[in-house]
């Protein structure tokens, strides 16, 4: 539990990075979706299954960028096919 904890604390220090960043702009890079916001798709969906999955909505502007990039259709799509594949 202890590990558990120690890297649920360093989550929250980056997201404090990405709540500042935010502030700054819609997306992680910039005013556009880009790979930068990409590459956290897989990981904040499986976070949202655990407990960690509160500190994505202790920061509004985390909270705001997080719903917007698992909602996009193609991630949707992908998150159906992998569903999909995983009943076969």
């Amino acid at each position: 539990m202890a590990i558990v904890e120690e890297n649920e604390a360093k989550l929250a220090k980056v997201l404090d990075v990405y709540e500042a960043r935010l502030s700054q702009t819609r997306y992680l890079g910039g005013e556009t979706f880009t790979l930068a916001d990409l590459h956290h798709l897989p990981q904040i969906y499986r976070l949202m299954s655990t407990r960690v999955n509160k500190l994505f909505d202790e920061g509004p502007r985390v909270s705001a960028w997080f719903s917007d990039i698992l909602a996009r259709p193609a991630w949707k799509k992908t998150v159906e096919l992998g569903e999909t594949s995983l009943r076969s």
